[in-house]
């Protein structure tokens, strides 16, 4: 092969490298995850977690963006502070479970169970809380829900309120 004949590939294969996500998911972690540990400040971007019962465990500070916890099972868990950005919660079970910090943008709560969870200074922005009951949540206030979306079916805290979704 001529010089000029190496570039191109060997250019394209860079340009690729460049553009892989910085972050990865990381497989070990998540499987660690699915058995029921713990895992703070872990790395599980993208994990299928649908239908998992982990109650009480501490993924604080984890990166749960775009994860699916549809139909989960996390009473008691601590997501404080962490990267739940367009994660699927639908029907899932979390009650008790901290929030606190998170940064939920996008994400979905359609009829999920949210009782006791606190919410104290979490991003809310784009949340869909159709359906969910959490009407005895804490740490919500009227400027984090004006930024999410709702339905009638949509359980708030006395005095609080939530726009329909379209």
């Amino acid at each position: 092969m001529k010089p000029a004949q190496l570039i191109a590939p060997l250019f394209l294969a860079a340009l690729m490298a460049a553009a892989a996500p910085a972050m990865a998911q990381n497989a070990g972690q998540i499987a660690n995850v699915r058995a029921g540990a713990s895992c703070p400040r872990c790395n599980l971007f993208q994990a299928d977690l649908s239908g998992l019962a982990l109650k009480g465990k501490n993924l604080a500070g984890a990166r749960l963006r775009q994860a699916d916890l549809s139909l989960a099972e996390m009473n008691r868990t601590s997501f404080a502070g962490g990267d739940l950005r367009d994660v699927n919660f639908y029907g899932g079970v979390f009650g008790g479970a901290n929030f606190a910090g998170a940064n939920l943008t996008n994400a979905s709560f359609v009829g999920a169970y949210l009782e006791g969870a606190g919410f104290r200074g979490a991003t809310l922005t784009g949340v869909n809380l159709s359906g969910a009951e959490m009407d005895r949540a804490t740490g919500l206030t009227q400027a984090q829900l004006n930024s999410a979306c709702g339905d009638g079916s949509t359980q708030l805290p006395r005095g609080l309120s939530v726009r329909p979704c379209r």
